[in-house]
């Protein structure tokens, strides 16, 4: 459906297969397949967001809000003849009972970007960016990598600094006084990030879940540890996560808990993210 989509939009998407996992490569109509970019084309910003759901969720927040405000951003920004940029869907963001990050289909295509010299592209992966009125600019990259050593986490650190810092300068340009820096369930990141690739999540919360999430993180640092450790939950009253976070690959992840009065304020993110 993806696919068919992109082809009626006329963005002709490359499909590339990476371990058995299909990843949509869309780009401005210009630009040829990523294999033969010239360098210089190689430090520009990709937009990620995993097409993937889980079993019996319908995925409406998770992911599938994200991937039509990215396709909706590309619409904008072909229309703006912008094409210092290019869109990810990525396969395989789930993850099964008894699976890690290097499974994610993240880790593998990190490594192959890695390989043909988009290492140092400036990665944003928007995830579950279909409820709320408040953009959250995670800092769950910082609790990944807080026990890592040696000289690669320490560039890794730095580049994950700065596009947080662009992050923060789009939303000071568009004048949006609704953000918020706070940890959140790692997404596609964890995988860019194992396999050494600097990458910045974006997501979405309702202004009240956010400030509440907010006040106990600064209460209870550790509390990021609940997000993604399971056997951490044991020991924590899960109910404090947002509820937006608790619907996210169940059942209950419909439509009518959407906000789609909202999606544009992400949309304006991406186009002037690009822009620059």
């Amino acid at each position: 459906m993806l696919k068919s989509l992109l082809d009626e939009l006329h963005f002709r998407p490359q499909v590339i297969t990476l371990s058995g996992n299909r990843h949509f490569f869309l780009s401005a109509p210009e630009q040829g397949p990523i294999q033969c970019w010239p360098p210089e084309r190689h430090k520009i910003i990709i937009l990620v967001a995993h097409y993937d759901r889980v079993a019996d969720s319908p995925g409406a927040n998770d992911n599938s809000a994200a991937v039509f405000e990215l396709i909706e951003a590309a619409l904008k920004l072909r229309e703006d003849r912008v094409s210092s940029w290019l869109i990810i869907f990525t396969d395989k963001e789930e993850l099964q009972p008894g699976e890690g990050i290097r499974d994610q289909g993240s880790y593998t295509l990190a490594k192959g970007l890695r390989d043909i010299g988009f290492r140092h592209s400036r990665f944003y992966i928007f995830d579950a960016c279909g409820s709320g009125d408040t953009l959250i600019i995670s800092t769950m990259a910082d609790y990944l990598m807080r026990s890592e050593q040696g000289l690669g986490i320490v560039k890794t650190r730095y580049l994950v600094g700065q596009l947080r810092n662009q992050a923060l300068k789009t939303v000071r340009y568009l004048n949006m006084d609704r953000v918020r820096l706070i940890p959140t369930p790692f997404s596609d990141d964890a995988g860019f990030l194992r396999a050494g690739i600097a990458a910045q999540t974006i997501t979405m919360l309702p202004s009240g879940e956010a400030a509440a999430f907010c006040s106990l993180v600064r209460q209870k640092p550790d509390f990021a540890d609940v997000l993604v450790k399971r056997e951490v939950q044991q020991s924590y009253n899960t109910q404090l996560i947002p509820a937006t976070w608790k619907h996210l690959n169940g059942p209950e992840d419909k439509y009518h808990r959407l906000t789609p009065q909202y999606f544009s304020q992400v949309v304006r993110f991406i186009c002037a993210l690009c822009k620059g």
